[in-house]
């Protein structure tokens, strides 16, 4: 069933017009087939607009159409509606009786017949000036990419055609090693901020932190509306109300099946798997054919919540006509199938059996709501009470639960400081931490400075998520530190503890032989994924000229004819310091790296200028270069260099400036002649 057919809600004002004049006026009009290189007659165009609604596609749910409400679209609905009018107007045939009726004068008529065309044509030129392109002149599919390219997280896009634009995305990511004290990493907006006018909301795919996380800083410079599923708009809110907007925010509830529409675009929600409930890809529908958004995905033919992927539709709209496709790399290395979720199930069932008169503890991801919900599942089989530890974690298990996606029976959960009212034997926990992450539950269990939690012999540790890229030394620091302490503790390829949520390499190949695109963009993954997804899609038989890899700010431009990368805005990165949003930028880094790595010297000295005399100091602070009282022969000679470099630098009457400088180039000699290393060095001169 394809667009045409779709049921559309009632919209706002003028809006109800508007899809009240497109259902009496689509043979008149004629729609372009959806990815056509090139305007054809209106005969055919009225043909295909016609084949598509009665392709036998009838026994599909229909499906809802959300209109954006809009000033613009009320606006346009009346004009378009007396346009429609017009049109219909100068096709109406004579009556009967008037087109048998004798022509006296064969000259006169076709005089008349040749004004009326003439009179006729302002009108049409009229009707183009309004707004409505001629269709031999579409308009390309223009593509800014913000985020999520040659990175793990931070996935963030704006979509254009003509004026209208809207934001897919809207992630965060986590700092790496250099970035010392950064909390995270945020997208850079100012594209977003200064075409906000254009932009007609944020649609997201679904509810994981490298597509929501970053959300509550945009929406604190814009405010515009959000459309995702159920319980991605609740972890939303969620957000939201931590960051004082509750209430601030038009969150516009979807499901799969419905369409909301952006003007000229419209973007239908399309079921897929994921580890997090609630997935959706997206097909936005052009005036020059569909594009397609996979978001993070999987093919799970068995999932634990919700239906299996919405295959059938994916290839409904490769038979409509997809002109480009852009599908997530994040597994694009890997041959094969990801496994289904129900593997771990099985696994955890026979790992309790393990764990005998143990206590087990579990840390996954707190997004992770089928594995918590299959941990939940061998809890009761096995009669033991659950806690939950780790902000995150009880969070989404209240949402979850609150909402219906995660089912248990009363009195299961138990609070995390009633845990030791219990045998140990009967006990479950489920925590943050699967990432090794400093501050997370189970790290503060591993080092003994968790407040609720003590492990030793008694434990059963499962950890059942695979390291992010960069983080395996942390989860392996945790893994040994909880061993000293006498835990068990099951990880990595050990067991079936965890599987992905996204595709390998062979359910990339199955849409893209569904979809059949014809033009392709690797997206989510670092230059790796992209580069082997590139290859996965050649190998299908997409010429490489049809392939295009971007970089974080490059704008693509996609037509019938031809993709191509047109211009660069400003993009990057804005790091979160606490409450500074980005205050913080690679000047600071650059010196707390250098701070980490060599220390600070501080030389304090107080001078009268004008009599040219030192009168008071230097006195030399050592923070993190040497200890002070076991390298005072050191510590002297700073002393001694510094003295007699303010003193040359008075007696030839030197600025403030020129001192500083003095001192801070001679002592970094110095001290790299004596100690190899570099501190930051700091001249204090205070005027006497």
């Amino acid at each position: 069933m394809t667009t045409e057919k779709k049921n559309e809600a009632p919209a706002a004002s003028g809006a109800v017009k508007e899809t009240a004049g497109r259902g009496a006026a689509a043979g008149s009009r004629g729609r372009q087939p959806a990815a056509a290189p090139a305007a054809k007659p209106d005969g055919e165009k009225k043909s295909r607009g016609g084949y598509r609604g009665s392709r036998g596609r009838g026994t599909r749910k229909p499906k809802t159409e959300v209109p954006a409400p809009t000033a613009a679209e009320s606006v346009q609905a009346p004009v378009q509606q007396t346009a429609v009018k017009q049109a219909a107007a100068k096709q109406t045939p004579p009556a009967q009786g008037q087109a048998k009726k004798p022509q006296k004068n064969g000259k006169q008529e076709t005089l008349k017949q040749g004004a009326a065309q003439e009179s006729a044509a302002p009108s049409r030129q009229q009707g183009s000036r309004r707004g409505r392109p001629p269709k031999n002149k579409a308009l390309p599919v223009r593509l800014t990419m913000l985020g999520g390219l040659n990175e793990i997280g931070k996935n963030i896009t704006m979509f254009e055609y003509g004026n209208d634009a809207f934001v897919i995305d809207c992630g965060m990511a986590f700092p790496d090693d250099e970035m010392l004290g950064v909390d995270i990493v945020l997208p850079d907006f100012t594209h977003i901020v200064k075409n906000k006018d254009r932009i007609r909301g944020i649609v997201l795919t679904h509810g994981h932190e490298d597509h929501i996380g970053g959300l509550p800083y945009l929406l604190k410079q814009v405010n515009l509306p959000v459309y995702g599923t159920r319980l991605t708009l609740a972890l939303v809110e969620s957000k939201l109300k931590e960051h004082g907007l509750a209430g601030k925010v038009k969150l516009n509830v979807v499901k799969p099946g419905d369409v909301v529409r952006f003007g000229e675009v419209s973007v239908e929600f399309i079921n897929v798997n994921h580890s997090i409930p609630d997935a959706a890809a997206l097909g936005i529908k052009t005036p020059i054919g569909y594009v397609v958004h996979t978001g993070d995905f999987k093919i799970d033919c068995t999932p634990i919540l919700g239906e299996m992927i919405d295959l059938t539709r994916f290839g409904e709209l490769g038979n409509e006509g997809v002109l480009a496709l852009l599908g997530e790399s994040t597994n694009a290395e890997r041959p094969g199938f990801t496994p289904s979720e129900r593997v771990v199930g099985e696994s955890f069932a026979n790992l309790f059996r393990k764990a005998e008169n143990k206590r087990i503890i579990i840390a996954s991801f707190s997004s992770n709501i089928h594995r918590i919900q299959q941990i939940i599942d061998a809890a009761v089989h096995d009669g033991r009470k659950v806690a939950v530890s780790g902000r995150s974690m009880i969070n989404v298990v209240n949402i979850a639960t609150e909402l219906g996606y995660l089912k248990m029976p009363e009195g299961l959960i138990v609070d995390i400081d009633l845990i030791n009212r219990y045998p140990k034997d009967k006990m479950i926990l489920i925590t943050t931490g699967s990432q090794g992450e400093p501050m997370s539950a189970l790290s503060r269990m591993a080092f003994s400075d968790h407040r609720k939690v003590e492990v030793g012999p008694d434990d059963y540790i499962i950890i059942s998520a695979t390291p992010i890229p960069g983080n395996e030394k942390t989860v392996g620091k945790v893994v040994n530190e909880l061993m000293k302490r006498g835990c068990d503790v099951v990880y990595e390829k050990m067991y079936d503890v965890h599987v992905s949520g996204h595709a390998c390499q062979e359910e990339l190949k199955i849409i893209h032989g569904l979809t059949r695109p014809k033009y392709f963009i690797p997206v989510h993954g670092e230059q790796k994924h992209m580069q082997k997804h590139a290859m996965l899609a050649r190998s299908m038989g997409m010429p490489a000229k049809n392939i295009v890899l971007p970089d974080i700010g490059k704008v693509i431009e996609i037509t019938p004819d031809k993709m191509e990368m047109v211009g660069t805005v400003q993009a990057g990165r804005v790091l979160v310091d606490g409450l500074g949003v980005g205050d913080v930028g690679s000047i600071v880094l650059r010196d707390r790296k250098h701070l980490a790595q060599d220390g600070l010297i501080v030389v304090v000295a107080s001078v009268d200028c004008a009599n040219g005399e030192i009168v008071s100091g230097p006195d030399v602070v050592s923070r993190g270069f040497v200890y002070v009282r076991e390298a005072e022969p050191l510590i002297d000679d700073i002393r001694s260099l510094a003295r007699g470099v303010l003193e040359d630098c008075l007696q030839e009457h030197g600025d403030w400036s020129t001192m500083k400088t003095r001192v801070r180039d001679e002592l970094s000699h110095m001290l790299f002649q004596k100690t190899k290393r570099s501190p930051m060095i700091l001249p204090i001169l205070m005027d006497a």
